[in-house]
């Protein structure tokens, strides 16, 4: 396979410049305009954010997307599913309010917002993976499946179950309806090291689904029979007391994450963009942010996920380690940021899976855009 091309721009910004108009030159000059967007649905796959977290996209971003395919006769919405944890986007009331706290309107984006899976998250589409290793078939959320183009915006950054979360954990989990993340989250489950565990009951908090529960000795034990494996039990625990207790679960999951991502994309055109800024350790669906663990480094745009992943995955490991971070407190045993922070679990398998049932090649030639 040849080598995919990947486009960059840094976030310096000449006067008489921005940051909103070098992210349109970036796209157009990956070929976005290739697409046919006149008359066609074209879901827009964003995060809106947990409220309460202040690293997810700001939607400045999203309506530079929006316009561009506007002005070329398209009709774009913001999408995303809903979440299976406690939080503000578990339904979809809940979560177009928390698009909206959080600047998501059409009045800011030019677009309106369409909760893929529907009021309760059951509204989904069941589509086939070809060549899936652990998936037949992927759970998406219908307004997902029905789009004509599907465009990524993504921000780059850590997460507890996926090492880091770009395109594919996007596009892929986030695309998953409700059931759909179930089926993805079900090769492990969470347990915890009673040694470790204070007791604090700080994890319960995030459970959806009343997991777990505190023996007499107030130590904390997960219902593997209630638990779904969503792992949000993990990144909220502050003794990282909370584990993954199947050495191969977090590598099921991504590769899971790259099937779904393939059963979302295939036979539509497809762009992706990932911003690499503000690169918190945890996903934006905490209710909150801790300091990023690296400098902003730039915006990234290909046709390619896989190799748009990698070539952010590789800038990030690349990049000077911020001394106020957590990854500064943390053993840096490991040649990945993302890993020394999340040791459990390695990311590098949704890519390595994306190229094996041909979701992309992890090959690819950096283009910088001025």
């Amino acid at each position: 396979m040849a080598k995919s091309k990947v486009y960059f721009t840094d976030m310096r910004c000449k006067m008489g410049d921005s940051l909103l108009i070098k992210l349109e030159r970036l796209i157009k000059k990956a070929g976005i305009g290739e697409i046919d967007f006149n008359n066609k649905y074209t879901a827009i796959k964003i995060h809106f954010g947990e409220p309460g977290n202040l690293a997810f996209l700001r939607p400045n971003f999203a309506k530079v997307v929006a316009d561009y395919v506007k002005s070329k006769g398209g009709m774009p919405f913001l999408t995303d599913c809903n979440t299976l944890y406690v939080g503000r986007r578990n339904q979809a009331l809940n979560h177009m309010e928390a698009a909206y706290e959080n600047g998501y309107t059409p009045f800011s984006t030019g677009c309106h917002n369409i909760i893929a899976d529907g009021l309760r998250g059951t509204d989904d589409v069941e589509i086939p993976v070809p060549g899936g290793v652990y998936c037949k078939t992927a759970m998406v959320g219908r307004a997902i499946a029905d789009a004509d183009v599907i465009i990524s915006l993504n921000h780059f950054k850590g997460h507890e179950c996926a090492s880091f979360g770009g395109a594919i954990k996007n596009v892929g989990m986030g695309g998953g309806s409700r059931a759909g993340k179930m089926r993805m989250h079900n090769e492990g489950k969470p347990q915890v090291d009673k040694t470790a565990c204070i007791g604090c009951k700080f994890c319960s908090k995030f459970c959806a689904q009343n997991a777990i529960i505190f023996n007499s000795d107030k130590k904390a034990f997960i219902d593997s029979a209630k638990c779904v494996g969503c792992g949000r039990c993990i990144g909220s625990c502050p003794q990282n007391a909370i584990f993954n207790n199947s050495g191969s679960a977090f590598d099921v999951l991504n590769a899971k994450m790259a099937e779904y991502t393939l059963a979302i994309l295939r036979e539509k055109p497809n762009f992706h963009i990932n911003v690499v800024n503000q690169v918190s350790p945890f996903c934006d669906c905490h209710g909150e942010n801790d300091a990023a663990i690296i400098p902003d480094i730039g915006m990234f745009a290909a046709f390619d996920p896989v190799a748009l992943d990698k070539a952010c995955l590789d800038a990030a490991n690349a990049a000077p380690v911020i001394s106020s971070s957590v990854l500064s407190e943390r053993e840096r045993k490991y040649g990945d940021h993302f890993m020394n922070v999340h040791p459990d679990t390695n990311g590098v398998t949704q890519l390595t899976h994306g190229e094996k049932i041909g979701l992309g090649t992890l090959d690819y030639e950096l283009i910088t855009v001025k």
